[in-house]
């Protein structure tokens, strides 16, 4: 049974390229455009490792990632944020409210499926 990735971004064209470069390594991926479709979507299709956007609207990628680790489920999963703001304070905020690791957009495909079968081999 293959590994499911759940892509949290509001670029369509991040979470298309997150699902074209997961999918034919063998992951099952699964997309939503923000936040709050993303806690939704975790919830109703448990995944192996989540990858979420930090600037999104209705709901950032540090809310996020910080309702996520209040689900059982989610507590000890990995979680990756992909962010092309390098500040300190928010990686800072993100690796308190849980985040794995952190990933700098624009990211390298080939790099972040490395990352990925790091954290969740397929």
């Amino acid at each position: 049974m293959p590994k499911t990735v759940i892509a949290v971004d509001d670029s369509m064209s991040i979470r298309e390229t997150i699902r074209m470069t997961l999918q034919p390594a063998g992951y099952e991926v699964h997309t939503a455009n923000d936040g709050v479709q993303g806690l939704q979507l975790c919830q109703q299709h448990p995944a192996d490792l989540v990858v979420t956007d930090l600037a999104m609207p209705r709901m950032d990628g540090i809310a996020l990632i910080t309702q996520l680790r209040a689900l059982p489920h989610y507590r000890s999963l990995p979680i990756l944020l992909l962010a092309s703001d390098a500040q300190e304070d928010k990686k800072v905020a993100a690796k308190k409210a849980g985040a794995t690791g952190w990933v700098a957009k624009p990211f390298d495909p080939n790099r972040l499926l490395e990352l990925i079968r790091k954290a969740c081999p397929p």
